[in-house]
């Protein structure tokens, strides 16, 4: 089968080289193996290539980490071959072995193209704005880099929460498409009074809760309001932030992180929880997978996530990995 496979760590996604000749894992007990229909992209996964991230996978491994695809073989309760899922996995190949636990059941209304791209980013923004953030109807939340995959779920879901939501991105055509999947006011970060901005449309308040996988945390804290919550996703723009917190104090801020794929470890019982209000959510039609324009397929991946790392892309990037039917 073809696969990427990475043997030492890379400058970046141009050093990744598509092999022809990769064995197809067979999977183990509790494992599925998965014909690969779309894959999911993300901004993690050049990190992890340059052993930059967090998660330092043995080599050889492939990358990636979101997937959609059909059931082959299944040694795991639950799935047939045949069955339609998405998940989590190393991902950036044609057929994959996964453990029966990183995976879901497709809903029946989602191609395979939208489901490659919900894993990941809609429980991270449901679980930010819900089990941390504890937003509620009527409140304001902040939303930066609203175009991406993570924001524009948490765009998405706010609106569903009730909340009024204030979008920031960096160009006026990422602007428009947070505002098409339902801001209600947009704002360009890259304006030097964007704090102010944010200030006057919530009548000098500033916004309760704050959405940032960017890394503007410091700034944040000037528009937020008394007794606000910024929830801390990651850092997009590529430093860690160091904050005065005297900012926090003076406005009782409470500066929150979430890592959602620590819920796997330390609160299992909450993932089922999420993953039921999402799939309420979709079903009512509330929100709905949110996809790039271009489509790329398994050998322009390094394409795909160069254009991540330029911010030249918005919603999810997705890759088309297999077309046909199953032949395994």
């Amino acid at each position: 089968m073809k696969a990427f496979v990475v043997n030492k760590w890379l400058k970046g996604p141009e050093d990744l080289v598509l092999q022809n000749n990769v064995p197809v894992p067979e999977p183990k007990e509790g494992e599925l193996q998965v014909e690969v229909k779309a894959v999911g992209l993300n901004f993690f996964d050049t990190l992890m290539i340059q052993g930059r991230y967090q998660i330092k996978p043995p080599f050889p491994f492939i990358p990636g980490a979101e997937f959609s695809g059909v059931v082959t073989k299944s040694r795991a309760h639950g799935f047939k071959a045949g069955d339609r899922v998405f998940g989590s996995g190393y991902s950036f190949a044609e057929v994959i072995s996964v453990p029966a636990k990183s995976v879901l059941a497709m809903p029946d209304h989602m191609s395979f193209e939208e489901a490659a791209g919900i894993y990941i980013t809609y429980p991270t923004s449901y679980s930010a704005l819900v089990l941390r953030g504890q937003l509620k109807a009527g409140e304001t939340c902040l939303v930066h880099a609203a175009a991406g995959g993570v924001g524009i779920a948490a765009v998405q879901i706010a609106k569903a929460l009730g909340a009024t939501v204030i979008a920031t991105a960096g160009s006026p055509e990422k602007l428009e498409v947070a505002k098409s999947y339902g801001a209600d006011v947009a704002i360009n970060y890259r304006d030097k009074d964007w704090a102010e901005q944010v200030k006057k449309a919530t009548g000098g308040r500033g916004a309760d809760v704050v959405f940032d996988p960017v890394g503007l945390v410091e700034e944040s804290t000037k528009c937020t309001a008394f007794s606000g919550r910024i929830l801390i996703i990651g850092f997009a723009k590529g430093t860690i932030e160091k904050i005065a917190m005297n900012r926090l104090l003076l406005k009782n801020i409470s500066a929150v992180g979430l890592h959602w794929g620590a819920y796997v470890k330390h609160e299992p019982e909450k993932i089922p929880l999420v993953w039921a209000a999402l799939f309420d959510l979709f079903k009512t039609g509330k929100i709905k997978s949110a996809l790039y324009d271009k489509k790329y397929s398994l050998g322009t991946i390094p394409e795909g996530m160069h254009a991540i790392n330029e911010r030249a892309t918005h919603a999810k990037v997705i890759a088309v990995v297999t077309q046909n039917e199953s032949k395994l």
